[in-house]
């Protein structure tokens, strides 16, 4: 059945895009979910939805709009949490109402719900093309490089915020690398994932990766080897099964994790 599904170009394009995606998402996560701001893909996936239906009622580019709108709003919700009494999971779901409801309320004055508005919010293996793959390899490798290159500041601001100051740490500049690798992950995700289920490709790997190892480190690698596992394993049940791709992955993360969990790894 393996061989059958690399026999479709499209599949083979799904796969690769896919995987990329799930890597990059899950490394950023383990950081995201340890801040506490697990929740900031939900939120950003709504941006970009709010984005793109903007983009595909003027007839723009969806990528090139979500991009940087979805990055601004991460910087947006940065400067929230850090400059008033807004907590960070408040300022998402405001944040994230508010861009959900805007998409709404365009798509319905202009196009409608259209396929390609429909994908970006469930998910599509066929939306993805050639040239969806090619930017999502090339943002996909730049994301990696500079998660790797910052690793350990990274560690750092994810830890201990007032301590990473006080060795010189640039805490605010990290913070906002973070969100805005955060934000194009999420954009590349949702043509995969749909806006209401990318932010599971950011927390199943992450919270599965804590049940096994403690160190950062080891949960870092952990959480990306995971992540792509079960995007590969859920490609293979949608296809098996005849059901949507999106889905299929976030309940394989699940049963990996329900498994994890209740196996108990001795730490």
């Amino acid at each position: 059945m393996i061989l059958e599904m690399l026999s479709y170009p499209f599949l083979v394009r799904a796969l690769l895009g896919g995987a990329l995606v799930s890597l990059c998402a899950s490394l950023l996560g383990v950081s995201l979910v340890l801040k506490r701001y697990s929740m900031i893909g939900d939120g950003l996936s709504h941006v970009s939805f709010g984005a793109l239906s903007v983009a595909v009622a003027v007839g723009w580019s969806p990528l090139a709009v979500s991009i940087p709108v979805v990055t601004v709003a991460a910087f947006f919700l940065l400067r929230i949490t850090e400059n008033s009494r807004i907590r960070s999971d408040a300022a998402i779901a405001m944040i994230s109402a508010s861009s959900l409801a805007a998409g709404i309320v365009v798509t319905s004055l202009t196009t409608g719900m259209t396929t390609d508005v429909s994908s970006y919010m469930f998910g599509s293996i066929l939306a993805m093309s050639r040239q969806d793959v090619i930017l999502a390899g090339v943002l996909s490798v730049v994301v990696l490089c500079l998660f790797i290159f910052c690793y350990h500041k990274i560690f750092a601001v994810t830890f201990d915020e007032s301590f990473a100051k006080a060795t010189g740490v640039r805490v605010k500049i990290y913070n906002v690398l973070i969100a805005a690798l955060t934000a194009v992950t999420i954009v590349l995700g949702m043509r995969m994932m749909g806006a209401m289920l990318i932010s599971s490709l950011i927390i199943f790997p992450a919270l599965t990766a804590m049940e096994i190892f403690k160190s950062f480190r080891s949960v870092v690698v952990c959480s990306g080897i995971l992540s792509v596992l079960c995007f590969c394993g859920g490609m293979i049940v949608s296809y098996g099964l005849s059901v949507p791709a999106g889905a299929s992955v976030v309940l394989v993360n699940l049963a990996v994790f329900a498994a994890v969990s209740l196996v108990k790894f001795p730490q």
